[in-house]
């Protein structure tokens, strides 16, 4: 029940809230019927014409729509907003600084209280924690004396068939002398690289690219070359052949299924082309399948190194997005470069650890993966359909979104003249943290960008914290008015 208004507020305005926030978390969908001014007014006890001042301000908002003799519905149309629009980026090979603002954003977003809006991690709520808790007791009692133990180099042999074997079931079957067990995804993006590029040499990417992958890239001293991307399907074929033709570059690092931050999927011909098209100039493609898993179609899309044929492609994966972010296990399939990434990963850390490498194992040995797999694409569909939803109601017009089909990470672009690193300092006084755009990019780009991610468990104070945000972005923007 709304018992007043709150300061320098209406009733109306708070009758106004109520259905949008109710449009926001799901409990009415486009296309459904609100409830009627007499029913709304009764259980809210409020007047009727009170509530009909509401719902009269929705309708101008395009929220809800009236059909006579009928009543009031959500509008079909009202959360349709249309995806961000990307720069053209420079054409010139940039060398990256992006300072201290990536550990600062990660230190707030630790801090007690802050609702971390911006940070690509599952939550740990919907992690199969119990179940492993059991894999790593059965397999401690079963291996004592190997899990205090140095394991090989490459990786413990049990996990890397299972990895082989998982992959080969799409079709490209990959012997387990392919797979190096890495440090996470981290670890084997940075073999990979090391693989196939030097201190000097040019690299492309997509932009915007996630931003741990443009500071590896900084910490080698390689030089980055941004290419064009479309929001919904990635890197552009024709931007990167124009770039290929007028730039000598030593490899390209792309991310095809649910890219980091915009959530692009690549479509299966261009994947097919991009292969193709570096094979025939014996380019190495770095592929970051890390959200590979996280698919909500009905079938799990393919990866660049399905259409592999000559060991150029180096897939790069972990189970850090899917089960358990704080094992750091990821691999890396090197195809030609193998050899090289095993000397790379003995030289980094010798070996990865090994009690973590026999549970995960077990675990995808005995069919839990899958299962568990099953139940998170189900959620993280879920929670993405909301937090849109959410920021449909509450962020100011002009706002752009993106629509991924999977994954759990949305870019959003804002109106012009918005900051986000101001709205990041804003933010995080009310306790939520952001992740500001400018940092996906070389070249400072993306100003009035960020990235939200839904991977955070779905609450009332999830719901609260987009609506804050929401409000700070208006209030932004009518002082710049």
């Amino acid at each position: 029940m709304i018992e007043k208004a709150a300061a320098n507020s209406y009733l109306y305005e708070d009758v106004s809230h109520l259905i949008q926030q109710m449009i926001g978390d799901g409990t009415l969908s486009p296309g459904d019927r609100v409830p009627s001014l007499r029913k709304l007014s009764r259980q809210l006890n409020l007047s009727i014409a009170t509530v009909s001042q509401a719902y009269v301000k929705l309708e101008e908002q395009g929220v809800i729509v009236s059909r006579p003799q009928s009543g009031f519905y959500v509008n079909g149309e009202h959360n349709r907003i249309d995806t961000p629009i990307h720069p053209v980026p420079r054409s010139q090979p940039r060398r990256l600084n992006l300072g201290k603002t990536i550990p600062a954003i990660f230190r707030d977003s630790r801090q007690p209280g802050v609702i971390s809006l911006g940070v690509a991690n599952p939550a740990t709520e919907l992690l199969p924690f119990k179940a492993l808790t059991r894999t790593i007791r059965r397999v401690s009692s079963q291996s004592s004396e190997a899990m205090i133990s140095y394991g090989p180099p490459e990786g413990d042999p049990e996990l890397r068939r299972q990895i082989a074997l998982r992959f080969s079931e799409t079709g490209k079957p990959v012997s387990i002398d392919q797979v190096v067990i890495t440090s996470g995804a981290t670890g084997a993006l940075m073999i990979a690289l090391q693989a196939v590029a030097k201190a000097g040499d040019l690299v492309a990417v997509a932009t915007p690219s996630y931003f741990s992958t443009l500071q590896m890239i900084e910490s080698l001293g390689i030089l980055a070359l941004e290419i064009e991307s479309d929001v919904n399907t990635g890197m552009s074929i024709e931007a990167l052949a124009t770039a290929l033709d007028n730039h000598d570059i030593k490899a390209v690092l792309v991310s095809c299924n649910f890219a980091n931050p915009t959530g692009s999927l690549m479509p299966e011909e261009n994947k097919k082309k991009l292969v193709s098209m570096l094979a025939e100039r014996n380019i190495p493609l770095i592929e970051d399948d890390v959200y590979g898993e996280l698919y909500f179609t009905e079938s799990k899309p393919s990866s660049c190194k399905s259409f592999d044929t000559k060991g150029l492609v180096l897939h790069c994966n972990s189970f850090s997005k899917t089960i358990a972010p704080g094992f750091r296990i990821g691999w890396v399939l090197a195809g030609q470069f193998v050899e090289k990434a095993s000397t790379l990963k003995q030289i980094s850390s010798l070996s990865a650890p090994t009690l973590q490498q026999l549970a995960l194992a077990e675990f995808l040995a005995g069919g839990q993966y899958d299962r568990f797999l099953a139940r998170s694409r189900r959620i993280y569909k879920q929670q993405m359909e909301l937090m849109r939803n959410a920021i449909a109601c509450d962020f100011p017009p002009g706002t752009r979104i993106s629509s991924p089909r999977g994954g759990f990470t949305l870019w959003i672009q804002l109106p012009r003249g918005i900051n986000t690193f101001e709205v990041y300092n804003r933010a995080i006084e009310e306790n939520i943290s952001i992740t500001p755009g400018p940092l996906f990019s070389a070249t400072e780009k993306y100003t009035n960008y960020m990235r939200l991610c839904a991977g955070i468990l779905w609450t009332p104070d999830v719901r609260m914290a987009i609506q804050k945000l929401g409000g700070i972005i208006s209030d932004m923007l009518a002082e710049k008015a």
